[in-house]
């Protein structure tokens, strides 16, 4: 493969993977109609998991792995609660059994923070919401 490709390949792998970032300003937005050449996961299901997510602060966001990680989150709303999330994408194929995702969280007790336990119906209700966008970017990107 001419040098000249392999560059650009690398610097289009390099600009997909953030570590490390407070905020969700340096992650990609736009993604190929399709099947992604560039990254190791389904496209579609790569920008939903970003929009979904977007709400809490980035630790890693991993196109070739298809990992993402958050940072803490709290509701200002319920600040004696904190969330953490986990979304691993784990084909290129746009499928429900291509998506998981784990949540950690915490509530406040007498200042320290405790783990506390998340329902499965949250994750299922963060999976769901993750594949209805990742549907609904396909339908709008399609020709036709």
């Amino acid at each position: 493969m001419p040098r000249l490709k392999l560059v650009a390949i690398a610097v289009a792998v390099a600009a997909m993977t953030v570590t490390g970032c407070a905020r969700n300003r340096n992650i990609p937005t736009q993604v190929a109609p399709s099947r992604m050449t560039t990254i190791g996961v389904n496209g579609y299901l790569w920008q939903a998991a970003l929009d979904t997510v977007s709400f809490a602060p980035l630790l890693q966001a991993d196109a070739n792995s298809g990992v993402i990680i958050t940072d803490w989150y709290a509701n200002p709303r319920s600040p004696g609660e904190r969330v953490k999330l986990t979304v691993t994408i784990l084909d290129q194929d746009l499928r429900a059994d291509a998506l998981r995702v784990a949540a950690s969280r915490q509530i406040n007790q007498n200042g320290s923070w405790v783990e506390a336990p998340v329902t499965a119906a949250t994750v299922q209700k963060l999976e769901d919401v993750i594949l209805t966008r990742a549907r609904d970017i396909r339908r709008t990107t399609l020709p036709g």
